[in-house]
């Protein structure tokens, strides 16, 4: 991807503004200055202007509209600013970077990647600020990425800062093997700084070829490559027999896309990693696959391991570590013990010394259970904490909204397995509970100190995992975009699913392939937008539809392999839902969690937010799935949005009880910040939208007390 950076900027309306907001000298705890609060990732402000006695009064005070939302929703805005100095700086769906005046949302500057023909942005979640000097003289950088790269730019002007790598960005590809340099590497977190170092993980496909998920470190001021911490261990490297050999160099995935914990005190990168590609069969993966799916310590200076633990052995079921850790002191027998916290997408929270790796509360061993397809060699076991308990459901219970609701969820899943969190997939068909999306998402978990509480909010959707077998040299043609893509919903037969899922036989019958593209691209009813995926991997997939009933029952994606010759994908990311597109489990389907973690226990749990469909039915209080995280204030509140009912809540930390709550342009798939400028606080959300069937939006909200 090519990007040619241009930036926005006016002299008079960019660095005045700047100069006059810059001398309010805000101190440090009055700022949001790191992505979710602070380099432990605490998502924690001690601000306490706006507190439980008047949060009611809450008004907006300003809105800012960062211009780029597409119109079929298919763009998103995940961002959590930043705020340094009395500055405001946040990215726009289009990936374009701006400074505010944080009191009043005034632009002060913006930068205009240049995104490359018909490629739409990647999701951004925040920015890295970097300072030379701690007074605020001398050098001040904002680095995010962009499609494959990585942007320098001057914090006071936007201009990218041509002596840092080529003009201004690195190549993400920087540090991974040759022979990946062409496929998808993207950063959706930003990276996190120690000492003149950007720690950086990355985004990559989870079919196979995909890249490695390799940790690389970058020197701030000139973008050189210092150190890499190869996740896919080279041969002789710690962890490298837990893969078959020759792994390293054509192995991918086991990569860090949900954030890096700095403990700037012992020198220490916390990195949470995600499963290695392909995600459900791995046959050519035998083995328990280190560091795929770990937490690992490593030396932020020279990128050596300290410790490590592994969560799930050769994952098969897409159980990224989600979320950021949370950096933690536990208080323990009158001793102060530094704590790293782990949320998973199964609904689990492992917590270690920080210092040691040592299991802080007891761990373990769940059986994987059932049998696996021809070539697999799942773990014997997987481990799970004892305490505290999980906070999510772990037993997938059928829905019983309606009767009608009940009847069409037993008939879709009386046939599939289910019953165990660690079930190995197969051809028949599971219940995957909690689903792909957690439990746990990337918007993590906000620690409270003071109280020892960790408060996570959480997904319970139950999705379809069904394996179906493919022909090992089926390649990536039109089939395989079908059975990835649409086969989850429509069968890999294209029958549907007897219930509420249409089948796809003999479509010419019905609809042109004009209408069947643009339905797929917009999305109708239960059917999803796909305006993500490049018009050409749409018009094959329709290829293939259009032209199976010509191909036999082979072509209708019905052909099985010879076992021996056989490969296996899944058949689909498909959640698991009632007649009328809601989950298919028994409610709440998303909840908000506090866990006293000096006691290991649940504190309370609620459940968070509400489908707008199901308002629209005049029922309320049964959650919804959620993107974003909740932070903690010394006004002893709660801020959250990260819910498709379009609203941000404000709710006591002690009890729950929710204490206010404002509509929003559009959903809030981000998690808020807050700051103080001039004395006054401040409550700000990326209103984006572009998940769950939710418009797209483009505008960034501030909440403060009236005058």
């Amino acid at each position: 991807m090519l990007f040619v950076g241009v930036a926005a900027c006016d002299s008079d309306s960019g660095s005045k503004p700047y100069e006059r907001v810059a001398k309010d000298g805000a101190k440090a705890k009055q700022e949001w200055r790191h992505y979710l609060g602070d380099k432990k990732y605490s998502h924690a402000s001690p601000l306490a202007q706006v507190n439980r006695s008047n949060v009611r009064d809450l008004v907006e005070v300003w809105r800012y509209d960062a211009r780029g939302a597409a119109d079929d929703g298919s763009t998103q805005m995940q961002c959590s600013p930043l705020v340094v100095r009395g500055i405001l700086y946040c990215t726009s769906p289009l990936l374009h970077v701006f400074a505010l005046d944080a009191s009043t949302g005034e632009e002060l500057w913006r930068f205009d990647p240049s995104r490359s023909l018909g490629l739409l942005p990647n999701p951004n979640r925040g920015l890295t600020y970097w300072e030379k000097n701690t007074d605020g003289s001398g050098d001040k950088r904002i680095l995010y990425t962009a499609g494959s790269y990585l942007y320098a730019l001057d914090a006071r002007t936007g201009a990218p800062i041509s002596d840092f790598g080529d003009g201004g960005k690195v190549d993400l590809h920087v540090g991974l093997p040759d022979q990946f340099s062409d496929t998808a590497v993207i950063a959706t977190t930003p990276g996190s700084i120690f000492e003149d170092l950007l720690i950086i993980g990355s985004r990559v496909e989870e079919y196979k070829g995909a890249a490695p998920g390799h940790i690389r470190a970058f020197d701030v001021v000139s973008g050189e490559l210092r150190w890499v911490f190869h996740t896919i261990p080279r041969p002789g490297e710690f962890g490298s027999d837990t893969w078959p050999p020759g792994s390293f160099g054509s192995a991918g995935g086991a990569n860090s896309w949900a954030g890096i914990a700095i403990d700037e005190e012992r020198g220490l990168a916390f990195v949470p990693t995600g499963s290695p590609s392909f995600d459900f069969y791995g046959d050519d993966r035998h083995g328990d696959n280190l560091f795929a799916n770990s937490l690992v310590a490593l030396n932020a200076a020279t990128g050596e391991r300290v410790w490590h633990y592994q969560f799930v052995r050769h994952d098969l079921w897409d159980r990224d570590l989600p979320s950021p850790p949370n950096l933690i002191t536990l208080s323990r027998d009158g001793n102060n013990i530094p704590a790293v916290a782990q949320a998973t997408k199964t609904g689990h929270l492992f917590v270690f010394n920080r210092e040691t790796g040592e299991p802080l509360f007891p761990i373990r061993e769940e059986p994987v259970v059932g049998k696996a397809v021809t070539g697999e060699r799942p773990a014997i076991s997987q481990p799970l904490p004892v305490m505290p308990p999980p906070y999510a459901q772990q037993v997938f219970v059928p829905s019983d909204r309606t009767l009608s609701a009940q009847r069409a969820v037993k008939m879709r899943t009386d046939n599939l397995d289910q019953g165990s969190v660690f079930m190995v997939p197969g051809t028949q068909g599971m219940v995957l509970y909690p689903g792909m999306d957690g439990g746990a998402e990337w918007g993590g978990a906000a620690w409270d100190q003071s109280s020892e509480v960790l408060y996570i909010n959480s997904n319970e959707v139950p999705y379809l995992l069904q394996l179906t077998a493919v022909p090992k040299d089926l390649g990536m043609g039109p089939e395989v975009g079908y059975l990835a893509l649409c086969a989850g919903c429509h069968g890999a037969d294209l029958r549907g699913d007897g219930v509420s899922v249409p089948g796809l036989q003999q479509l010419s019958d019905r609809m042109s392939p004009f209408e069947a593209y643009r339905i797929v691209s917009e999305g109708r009813g239960r059917m999803p937008a796909f305006g993500q995926i490049p018009w050409y991997a749409r018009a094959a997939i329709l290829w293939h539809v259009y032209t199976a009933d010509q191909k036999g029952p082979e072509g209708q994606g019905a052909k099985v392999a010879v076992a021996s010759e056989s490969s296996f994908l899944n058949a689909g990311f498909q959640k698991l839902t009632d007649p009328e597109g809601f989950p298919a489990s028994r409610p709440p389907w998303g909840t908000l969690t506090a866990i006293n973690l000096s006691r290991a226990e649940i504190l309370w749990q609620i459940p968070l937010g509400d489908y707008p469909r199901m308002l629209e039915q005049g029922k309320s209080g049964l959650g919804a799935e959620n993107y974003g995280g909740a932070i903690v204030t010394a006004g002893d509140l709660l801020f959250i949005a990260a819910t498709p009912d379009r609203v941000i809540r404000a709710l006591d930390k002690h009890s729950g009880e929710e204490l206010w709550q404002a509509a929003l342009p559009a959903a809030g798939f981000a998690t808020p910040i807050t700051y103080a400028v001039d004395g006054k606080q401040y409550i700000v959300i990326a209103a984006g939208g572009g998940k769950l069937g939710q418009p797209s939006g483009s505008s960034y909200v501030a909440y403060a007390l009236p005058e």
